[in-house]
């Protein structure tokens, strides 16, 4: 079995990251993503938290919320991006 690197982080943990980010750069707080998106806000807390696993239907919510392509939401960015 071969070994984890452990600075690669998995998609759950870039979704995390990167909603926090993309959130933050679009001036939202979590309570008007979560509206824009139509989802209760503690389950966007979740996955900013990476403690809740994202649908394809939920990360084409966010994408849309955020005016992003979906596959934006699993790009690997440093937390100064955009």
């Amino acid at each position: 079995m071969a070994a984890k690197n452990p600075t690669r982080q998995t998609a759950r943990e870039l979704l995390a990251n990167n909603l926090r980010i993309l959130r933050a750069a679009k001036r939202l707080t979590q309570q008007e993503l979560a509206e824009m998106a139509s989802m209760d806000r503690g389950f966007l807390v979740a996955l900013e938290s990476a403690s809740r696993r994202a649908s394809m239907d939920t990360l084409d919510k966010l994408s849309k919320a955020l005016g992003i392509a979906q596959h934006e939401l699993l790009l690997p960015r440093d937390s100064g991006a955009r």
